[in-house]
């Protein structure tokens, strides 16, 4: 059985979309973290209770793992692990991840698995991000909720990931935002049983580890 790796955003639920079409593979539960001061994602920004409505629609469990407002790598990886000791004695064997590219990522993720119960699985991997991008904004239905301001300006954030949305991206910014340029909040979509109910609120910049981002709350 399978867990997802869930941040919300459009690759994941283009993940999950593909595993559940997999007759051979079982997606048992989505697995989130968010910081535990504020019960929130900790990149996204996102709150809880808009996952925790999201797995609902998709009719799926979710395990959120919190973590501490100030975590560090050790600390983080240590409540993974007790996640994923937890997730395999309840009978899951796999975590699947979104992740298109990035080595470096992939193979932290590998290592972080590495020694226990689970493996890992990455469906998208290699997909070229243009045209998953493309096919996820005619697909599916989701809000910018995070922009790193080094690669886009705050007008992006609260904007529906559309057409429009790609066709105004600046040279240099990944299609998907592999980089980080920009996150996502999936509503709707293949999977989804009803569409999650929020909208765009007030945007709110923020300093996070060094960097600037503009963030869209959801209400």
């Amino acid at each position: 059985m399978i867990a997802v790796s869930w941040s919300g955003g459009k690759d994941c639920a283009v993940a999950l979309r593909e595993l559940r079409a997999d007759p051979d593979r079982e997606v048992a539960e989505l697995l989130t973290t968010v910081r535990e001061d504020v019960q929130r994602s900790s990149m996204h920004g996102v709150r809880r209770e808009h996952h925790e409505a999201q797995a609902d629609a998709l009719g799926l469990a979710l395990r959120v793992v919190e973590l501490p407002a100030d975590v560090g790598n050790d600390a983080y990886e240590r409540r993974m692990r007790e996640a994923h000791e937890a997730m395999a004695s309840e009978g899951i064997d796999t975590v699947a991840f979104a992740d298109l590219f990035l080595e470096d990522i992939r193979a932290y993720r590998e290592a972080n698995l590495d020694g226990g119960a689970l493996s890992g699985a990455f469906p998208l991997w290699g997909r070229d991000t243009e045209a998953l991008a493309r096919e996820f904004a005619a697909d599916f239905d989701a809000v910018v909720v995070c922009v790193d301001d080094d690669a886009l300006d705050a007008s992006f954030a609260g904007r529906a990931f559309d057409e429009s949305f790609l066709d105004d991206l600046p040279d240099g910014v990944d299609p998907c935002g592999e980089h980080g340029e920009f996150h996502t909040f999936v509503r709707d979509g293949p999977g989804f049983d009803q569409r999650v109910a929020v909208e765009p609120a007030e945007r709110v910049t923020k300093t996070v580890g060094g960097g600037t981002f503009h963030y869209c709350e959801l209400e």
